[in-house]
């Protein structure tokens, strides 16, 4: 299914999240299954697949990564193939947020048996540290991703210039394999993030 036909967006990268959430509150309104409960039992399921969809076109696209792989998808015909590898320019930073999240993890542990009030008192300090180190990571790891936001638009450039579908020129003429690149380091980015933030609320809880 092409999500951005469903949402009445152009096909491309780049989608103004204004303009993408007012089409989705357009027809989810015009849709939704709460204005069909006289209907037939037949008319309510359609009605309710269809608005079933209709979220999932929007979930999809409103999330960068996620819309990157689902147009990969539409302009090669097939899912791509190795979106588990990690991306080379984010190798440091995957193995620099592991390595850092297993130390805090051992912390915390430390942190969790300390029983005497001068080892809670060096724990405290040393949780400070951890947490701006965390945080430092966090920007980071923001950065790296807004960097390649902005690289979305520009791109949809490609799109408008693209021989149509399914011209067999089409693909040639258009960056999916940095698109794919682009996809999996969001991905990963995303990973990194999670994996940080999920540290820096346990020390915001037993602080």
């Amino acid at each position: 299914m092409d999500y951005f036909a469903l949402l009445g967006q152009p096909r491309q990268p780049w989608l103004n999240p204004a303009s993408l959430k007012a089409a989705f509150l357009e027809q989810s309104a015009r849709l939704h299954p709460d204005r069909v409960q006289t209907a037939s039992e037949e008319e309510k399921a359609a009605v309710t697949g269809r608005f079933a969809e209709l979220n999932a076109a929007y979930n999809c696209l409103r999330e960068p990564k996620d819309r990157l792989l689902h147009l990969l998808e539409l302009e090669s015909g097939a899912p791509p193939a190795n979106v588990q590898s990690v991306p080379e320019g984010t190798m440091d930073l995957f193995m620099e947020t592991g390595q850092i999240c297993r130390q805090t993890d051992q912390f915390l542990a430390a942190k969790g048996r300390s029983s005497s009030p001068l080892l809670q008192v060096q724990r405290l300090v040393q949780s400070q540290e951890w947490t701006v180190r965390l945080q430092g990571l966090q920007e980071r790891i923001h950065l790296r991703r807004d960097q390649l936001l902005a690289e979305l638009q520009p791109m949809n450039a490609a799109w408008s210039t693209a021989p149509p579908a399914p011209s067999p020129a089409r693909a040639r003429t258009l960056p999916l394999q940095r698109m794919e690149e682009m996809a999996r380091t969001l991905s990963y980015i995303a990973r990194c993030g999670g994996q940080v933030q999920e540290r820096l609320s346990q020390f915001a809880i037993t602080s």
